[in-house]
């Protein structure tokens, strides 16, 4: 009995002793290398307010929460009837300008007849006073009929141009009831998912009113936030991975587009000290737009995961943050996404987090007041670059627009 419970406690030392063996060999494989840095974020994408122009009512919204729309497709439609009306009636305004504008143009000529007629009667009249065979009353007539004719042509140019300036006019008022019966008919801007669908048709909305959020796919990344001497460090354009938690063996390229301009405290629901004096920047890691193109249907804002960026152009990325998506990156440039307008690092706020579940924990996205960075002690080499791909977070180290190779913060 002792040497079967022997042996029975000898196979279970076994079996621990391979799986504390195999833990510590994974945990070993899936250590991060120096030259790299890590932060945990969840995936988001830019929002589109699809709101109305004036107040009216909703007629129609034939799409529903989760539909993929294409750019340009209908969102909803609202009743336009009294705006198409008045259309008709500045159609019909415009139409009647038109017509006084052509008679101002017959009375021009009429006048310009006149007074020709006038001048030849005043030169004749000259001529028959100088031979003596008219009275001078005979030419102060004449010549008050061709001032007279003179004041009436211009009295008719002058009438001319008001009926263009009417027709002008009259041609905005189409213009802008063109629009608005228009902008009746809201459209999705560029190929995006229906988030929410925020009203139904019969409703009224009033200017300004949203209709359907629409979630921009053409720009999805990561934010996640890392310490002051991380940040300084990391240069805009950087290579990163992405590893979100539904499908943590599939590393997913991507590249750093933003670094905030401002650092933050860690979030209040951290109530260590020691944590809570630590300064955080927020980054972007953005996916490439050709890669989340090629796999739309399954793109979901709100995952959460890590994202992995690297610090040192000579690193070499470890085997376990390389995947068959790294490599097709890797091997095709154009697939490296570029920062958005109005991205980078130091230029404003970053969009708004559009996943629906936001997580208590992440820090707030309230820029501070403006910190100067602080960086930790760094290589020549990696100061070198830090310098060449960060000169902006290295000029607030340094309090200047370039640093000498060999000065420290």
């Amino acid at each position: 009995m002792t040497l079967k419970r022997l042996l029975i406690a000898v196979v279970l030392l076994a079996i621990l002793g391979a799986g504390a063996a195999y833990g510590w060999r994974a945990m070993q494989g899936n250590r991060l290398p120096a030259g790299f840095a890590s932060g945990n974020g969840r995936i988001e994408a830019n929002e589109i307010d699809i709101a109305t122009k004036y107040a009216a009512r909703v007629l129609t919204i034939p799409v529903e929460e989760g539909d993929l729309v294409e750019a340009g497709a209908v969102i909803a439609t609202l009743d336009t009837r009294d705006l198409e009306a008045q259309l008709r009636s500045a159609e019909a305004q415009l139409r009647q300008t038109r017509s006084s504008r052509e008679e101002a143009a017959a009375l021009v000529a009429q006048r310009v007849s006149e007074a020709d007629f006038a001048a030849k009667e005043m030169e004749r009249a000259l001529i028959l006073f100088g031979k003596g065979h008219v009275a001078e009353q005979r030419v102060d007539q004449a010549r008050n009929s061709r001032r007279t004719a003179d004041a009436a042509l211009e009295a008719a140019k002058s009438h001319l141009a008001s009926a263009e300036e009417a027709i002008a006019a009259a041609a905005g008022d189409v213009d802008r009831l063109a629009d608005l019966v228009a902008d009746g008919v809201l459209k999705a801007p560029r190929k995006s998912r229906v988030l929410y669908r925020l009203s139904e048709p019969g409703e009224v909305l009033a200017a300004g009113g949203k209709a359907a959020t629409l979630l921009d796919l053409s720009n999805v990344y990561m934010t996640f936030f890392l310490p002051t001497d991380t940040a300084g460090n990391l240069a805009l354009g950087a290579e990163a991975r992405i590893l979100l938690d539904a499908v943590p063996d599939t590393a997913i390229p991507a590249a750093v587009t933003f670094v905030a301009p401002r650092a933050q405290f860690t979030p209040k629901q951290v109530e260590t000290k020691s944590e809570r004096d630590r300064m955080m920047f927020r980054v972007k890691a953005r996916v490439p737009e050709a890669l989340v193109t090629r796999y739309i249907e399954r793109v979901k804002t709100g995952l959460t995961g890590m994202a992995y960026v690297k610090l040192d152009d000579k690193a070499v990325w470890p085997d376990w943050l390389e995947s068959t998506l790294t490599r097709e990156a890797t091997s095709s440039p154009g697939n490296t996404p570029s920062p958005p307008r109005g991205e980078g690092r130091g230029e404003g706020d970053a969009p708004r987090d559009f996943a629906e579940n936001q997580s208590p924990s992440a820090p707030q996205s309230t820029p501070r007041s403006p910190l100067t960075l602080t960086l930790s002690p760094l290589s020549a080499d990696r100061w070198s670059a830090c310098r060449v791909s960060a000169n902006e977070v290295c000029a607030r180290a340094g309090g200047r627009g370039d640093i000498p190779t060999g000065e420290r913060s």
